[in-house]
């Protein structure tokens, strides 16, 4: 199955930074046109380090039990919003949204075809499903840069937030002492995988994670 990991990282991580230009757009901020972000080509959206060089070394490190990946950020100008506050929250949510919405369409595929697709592919399609709830998760913790920050900023007062969201280094220190340690196959494991089944089982799917 890890020939699919590539593929199914890069589609999703695709997916979830294109949401992040299509609603900065959709707000107002041209931005992400511009720079040429508004688009499905993951060629657009790789970095080399976080989509190819950590998820390797993870998946190294872990013996083919966890990986992670990112793309580069879609750059986004928040003074082009009416409600650069209020917007931010929204451009942050959009991302893990599309990992969620991704993976509930997958399900429904499974769902549909589980009878009639070859194993590989019901494999394929299972790891896709993981790993945008693992995305969509993971861009949910409020540590600088991962989407959850932005979410939590657009509460705190201007001064504290600008301060918080500019944690970016210190926050990336946190996330590989945290994958290092051992805590997100924790998480992972006793959170997004109950999590999965008990969705999967609500769609009628016998299939146990």
């Amino acid at each position: 199955m890890l020939l699919f990991l590539i593929p199914i990282l890069l589609i999703s991580i695709t997916f979830h930074e294109y949401s992040h230009g299509w609603m900065a757009s959709k707000l107002g901020d041209p931005t992400p046109r511009e720079s040429g972000r508004l688009t499905f080509n993951p060629l657009a959206h790789i970095d080399p380090f976080g989509t190819v060089i950590l998820p390797f070394l993870l998946l190294v490190v872990s013996q083919g039990a966890f990986a992670f990946g990112y793309a580069k950020p879609v750059p986004i100008n928040p003074y082009h919003f009416k409600n650069p506050k209020k917007d931010i929250m929204w451009v942050g949510l959009s991302g893990p949204a599309a990992n969620f919405l991704l993976a509930l369409i997958l399900i429904a595929f499974l769902k549909a075809g589980i009878m009639m697709f070859p194993k590989i592919l019901n494999e394929a399609i299972i790891l896709g499903i993981i790993i945008n709830f693992i995305l969509g998760t993971f861009n949910l913790i409020p540590i600088p840069p991962l989407d959850g920050s932005k979410i939590v900023a657009s509460f705190l007062p201007y001064r504290i937030s600008y301060k918080y969201l500019r944690m970016e280094m210190v926050g990336f220190l946190i996330m590989m002492i945290l994958i290092m340690s051992g805590f997100f196959r924790w998480f992972i494991s006793y959170f997004v995988f109950p999590v999965i089944n008990m969705i999967l089982s609500a769609f009628g799917i016998n299939v146990v994670i």
